[in-house]
């Protein structure tokens, strides 16, 4: 059998330009999703429409991941449940698939919001100074109040920023099932949620924010799948070591330690919902604040 001829210089220019114009019409249309300017169902419904379309060779993960509050773990999870193998396009579906993923997407089109939300991240990312300003700035979010065995910082107040208490009281709210979630942070203090409060403000229709670490994130999905998490991320790796350096509230041991630390933290991003980076802290607050208003799947 004689080799197939090389297509012509042309064609392969052509070929080219084609691919390109439809990798940028793939991620107009994420975008188009992800700034929510069009829901996912309209772009899963043109597709099915328009075999042709950029819509209709959209994989249907990356439909998926482009809706705001679905990470990669709540979609591996929803492409498993739908029976849609991850290499499917949206054009591709058979009837039976484009049902179930219609039904999916209407029912989270009208679901309820989404009114806990987690968020963590690395040290030093600035987690407290973006909690700070949505307790400042959106008094109907309920900021939950850690409870924690360490001493307070300079300008910390009780009862607002921490808890502050003894081991012992920390062991008897543990005994008792008053945390959410706790955990021993930097080998060394103990942290934890007082799930109480966040049971009381959720019952009355109010919106609340978890300010923990990693650890204390999976915990909550766990217990409350319903949550939302939030990863936030420094602008890069060397303004986090700045930032970190900067505050001087620890020795340079200290620092070394929680540097390491902040490697294995950034490592875990991909098991959050959604990524926020924390350019700026009244931009970065918004945008949580706002995820308290996206529906949610159940």
């Amino acid at each position: 059998m004689s080799p197939r001829p090389a297509p012509p210089e042309v064609d392969r220019v052509a070929a080219a330009k084609a691919a390109v114009a439809a990798r940028r019409a793939r991620a107009a249309v994420k975008n188009s999703v992800a700034d929510r300017s069009r829901t996912a169902l309209d772009v899963a419904e043109t597709g099915w429409n328009d075999p042709a379309s950029a819509e209709a060779t959209l994989r249907v993960t990356e439909l998926l991941t482009s809706i705001p509050t679905l990470g990669p773990t709540r979609v591996a999870k929803l492409m498993d449940t739908l029976a849609i193998s991850d290499r499917k396009r949206v054009g591709g579906l058979g009837s039976r698939q484009r049902v179930k993923l219609r039904e999916y997407l209407v029912t989270r089109a009208g679901g309820e919001p989404a009114r806990l939300v987690v968020l963590a991240g690395p040290t030093a990312v600035g987690k407290g100074t973006v909690s700070a300003y949505i307790r400042e700035n959106y008094p109907d979010v309920l900021l939950s109040v850690s409870a924690t065995t360490r001493s307070p910082r300079p300008g910390e107040v009780d009862g607002v920023h921490y808890y502050f208490v003894s081991d012992e009281e920390f062991d008897r709210k543990i005994a008792a099932g008053e945390l959410l979630e706790w955990a021993t942070v930097h080998n060394s203090y103990r942290y934890g949620t007082p799930r109480p409060p966040i049971d009381e403000a959720l019952a009355a229709g109010r919106r609340v924010l978890l300010e923990i670490d990693l650890q204390g994130a999976r915990l909550v999905r766990q217990a409350m799948p319903e949550a939302i998490l939030v990863f936030l991320l420094p602008p890069t790796w060397e303004e986090l070591v700045r930032r970190l350096i900067g505050r001087g509230t620890e020795d340079a041991a200290e620092q070394s330690r929680r540097l390491e630390t902040a490697k294995v933290e950034m490592a875990a991003q991909d098991e959050f919902d959604v990524k926020v980076v924390n350019h700026d802290v009244s931009e970065a607050a918004r945008e949580v604040v706002e995820l308290m208003a996206v529906p949610i799947s159940h």
